[in-house]
């Protein structure tokens, strides 16, 4: 291996852990990012951490500041509402996509990831667990596969950062939707209507799931104003509205109506 491709190797690397360090929520929001300090920890150059926090200001997940450095992107009530509506579009076309062209092998993906996602349950409301930490990779690879027929790769770029930058949020809120809904069941109804190759009834599944989602993290106090103080520890400006917040699904609504 030459020298060169061995530092690209490890700069990928270093950009793996990173990524995952901030969508886990190991790094929370406003977090400054010191070089020198992560440069230790990954037992890596500098110049590999410096490149990595490049790439990821790139994916939005990071902000680079002029002459103070880099800290991890804030995140506000308005954001997570216009992330959820952007996602909602991208994941559905690549859904309704994905039914039209999938093949047996696909519906055979769904089958088995759904069945293993399914077995687990709501594992994901005991964070720390093996079984929590099971139940994320499964729920993630059932997107995945879900739309893993969609013929069109830019479609499918944008719905990985979407993803990503949906899944920040839904770490960093933690379990906080209780006994408020059925995930299991939407699931279902979104992984029967693929196989029923129904896309208006597979679209209406996914965005109700994904508007779920946003729906209880807005409704929570996560993204208060004086939680946002405490994360940000008053370094970012605040972008988070004073309103009280309307139902995500009329959110979503009220825009496709335009």
């Amino acid at each position: 291996m030459t020298a060169e491709r061995a530092y690209k190797n490890i700069t990928a690397q270093t950009l793996d852990l990173l990524r995952e360090a901030i969508v886990h929520a190991e790094y929370q929001p406003g977090h400054k990012l010191r070089i020198d300090q992560l440069a230790k920890s990954l037992s890596v150059s500098i110049g590999a951490v410096r490149e990595a926090l490049s790439r990821l200001t790139a994916e939005g997940l990071v902000v680079a500041e002029p002459n103070k450095g880099f800290i991890v992107a804030p995140i506000s009530r308005r954001d997570l509402e216009d992330l959820t509506a952007v996602r909602v579009e991208v994941e559905s076309t690549c859904l309704e996509q994905a039914i039209e062209h999938g093949d047996v092998d696909w519906e055979g993906r769904i089958l088995s990831s759904h069945h293993k996602l399914r077995a687990l349950g709501n594992a994901y409301m005991q964070p720390g667990t093996d079984a929590a930490r099971q139940w994320h990779e499964l729920h993630e690879t059932f997107h995945d596969v879900l739309a893993s027929a969609c013929p069109n790769t830019w479609w499918l770029w944008l719905r990985r950062r979407l993803y990503v930058q949906s899944e920040r949020y839904r770490r960093i809120s933690g379990p906080i939707d209780g006994t408020q809904r059925d995930i299991v069941a939407e699931h279902e109804a979104i992984a029967n209507a693929a196989l029923a190759r129904d896309a208006v009834a597979a679209r209406k599944a996914m965005t109700m799931h994904l508007a779920r989602t946003t729906e209880i993290i807005l409704s929570s106090d996560f993204l208060s104003e004086e939680n946002e103080d405490k994360q940000s520890g008053g370094a970012i400006p605040r972008v988070i509205e004073r309103a009280s917040i309307p139902r995500m699904t009329e959110i979503i609504q009220r825009r496709e109506a335009r």
